[in-house]
């Protein structure tokens, strides 16, 4: 127990009952100054960002991106107890703009007697465009440094007017160094160890997924157990603890990272890390029939003609999901990603693509040559169409050399077959054939 009363629960009235019940051991952890917070020697450590800002007296209004608990919102107070300016702080989800003016009224008067504010926001991206544009002329006047907290990607989630007046800084999650850290804090504060085995303790630290503020809420409730219990193993502590849901949402940046990573890895032809982030899709929620659409995407952009197979195989793995469902379909899912992880890689037909098209939009309407149109009546013979065509199945090696590129336009070559998979066989044809349309 700690010698201060105040270190477990609230600050006592002058009556003397506490004003609050016990204090939760993540506030109790809570650093007091910044070189405390763990996990974001980045912006904290002696050449980290916000260090050098703070020493240089320069403090700007920043935006702090990062997931769930790496301190976004200790950090943000820690600034203004260094900085000497008044700490505010509102949250979006239950803030409207009354709430804005009034905190912007208050810092305008309090900056009349010469004193600074801090106006810390957290899920700041919550804010519609109106209520960021608010914040425009008390940041740009110096009414208030604004801080404000997102999980969610900047550059997506605020205006460009409001960024263009912040500095974004990145928290990383808390890797495992920090984590441990944080679990020896706890121990300190407790006076004990945690009855955790070492894999029990390394198992803590993987389902708190970089979370600080869960690890020690989940610290918390195995320091509730009574002494009388043995240690933790790891399905002991899987028992007690409900696992963290995997940070995934289907609607946010986190789903367009992990497809992204998916595609990557398949192009980049290592299965192993491809079916990594299937299952952490599928874990997190994904509908299969989005990853499926997805491989099948990838199979004609990434692989095309070097494996004909490559898009046979993804539709036929999307068919079987549709037959089966989950979980029974996913397997027919993964099927395809090997397949395509392992397939031979060729862009050839999307790079073919993307030059035709630009080199149809630079030639506007020309015509096909008339030889090669049909000619169904009088009228259309007597204007040459269909005039000298010879029949490819008619001719020697069935190939006739005829130009099928309109007139007054250069042949060009869009589809280069890479030297790869199927598409080394296509690259000889297309040799082959060039020959003979050089020769004749």
């Amino acid at each position: 127990m700690p010698a201060n009363p105040n270190d477990l629960f609230g600050p006592v009235s002058p009556d003397g009952p506490p004003l609050r019940g016990p204090r939760p051991l993540a506030d109790r952890l809570r650093p007091a100054v910044l070189a405390d917070v763990v996990g974001q020697a980045h912006l904290l450590g002696p050449e980290g960002t916000l260090t050098r800002m703070l020493s240089r007296g320069s403090l700007a209004s920043l935006i702090l991106w990062g997931p769930p608990g790496v301190g976004k919102t200790t950090i943000a107070r820690l600034i203004a107890a260094q900085a000497g300016l008044n700490f505010v702080q509102l949250s979006a989800v239950f803030s409207g703009v009354a709430d804005l003016k009034k905190a912007f009224d208050e810092a305008t008067r309090k900056r009349r007697t010469g004193e600074g504010t801090l106006l810390f926001v957290d899920e700041i991206h919550r804010f519609n465009r109106a209520q960021q544009d608010g914040f425009l002329p008390v940041v740009e006047e110096g009414t208030i440094v604004l801080i404000g907290a997102t999980t969610e990607n900047p550059s997506f989630a605020l205006n460009g007017a409001l960024l263009s007046r912040c500095q974004v800084l990145v928290l990383r999650r808390l890797d495992d160094p920090a984590l441990d850290l944080l679990l020896d804090r706890t121990e300190a504060e407790l006076g004990r160890a945690l009855p955790l085995v070492p894999d029990a303790r390394i198992a803590l630290r993987a389902m708190a997924d970089g979370d600080g503020r869960y690890l020690l809420n989940m610290a918390e409730q195995i320091a509730a157990l009574p002494d009388t219990e043995p240690p933790l193993d790891p399905g002991a502590l899987s028992e007690l603890l409900a696992r963290r849901a995997a940070l995934y949402d289907k609607d946010r940046e986190e789903h367009y990272n992990l497809i992204s990573a998916l595609h990557k890895s398949l192009r980049g032809s290592d299965p192993d890390a491809a079916l990594y982030w299937f299952a952490r899709m599928l874990t997190g929620g994904e509908d299969p029939r989005y990853i499926a659409r997805r491989l099948v995407r990838f199979a004609a952009e990434d692989i095309g003609m070097a494996d004909p197979q490559a898009l046979i195989q993804a539709l036929a793995g999307w068919e079987t999901y549709e037959r089966l469902g989950s979980p029974e379909g996913e397997l027919a899912l993964a099927q395809v990603v090997i397949y395509l992880g392992t397939a031979p890689k060729s862009n050839a037909i999307y790079t073919a693509l993307s030059a035709a098209r630009a080199a149809a939009k630079a030639t506007g309407s020309l015509m096909p040559p008339a030889h090669i149109l049909n000619a169904p009546t009088k009228l259309m013979k007597t204007l040459g169409y269909g005039a000298g065509y010879q029949y490819d199945h008619g001719t020697e090696d069935a190939f006739s050399g005829h130009n099928y590129f309109p007139d007054g336009m250069n042949r060009e070559q869009f589809y280069r077959p890479k030297d790869r998979g199927f598409e080394r066989e296509i690259g000889k044809r297309l040799d082959y054939w060039d020959k003979l349309r050089q020769a004749r």
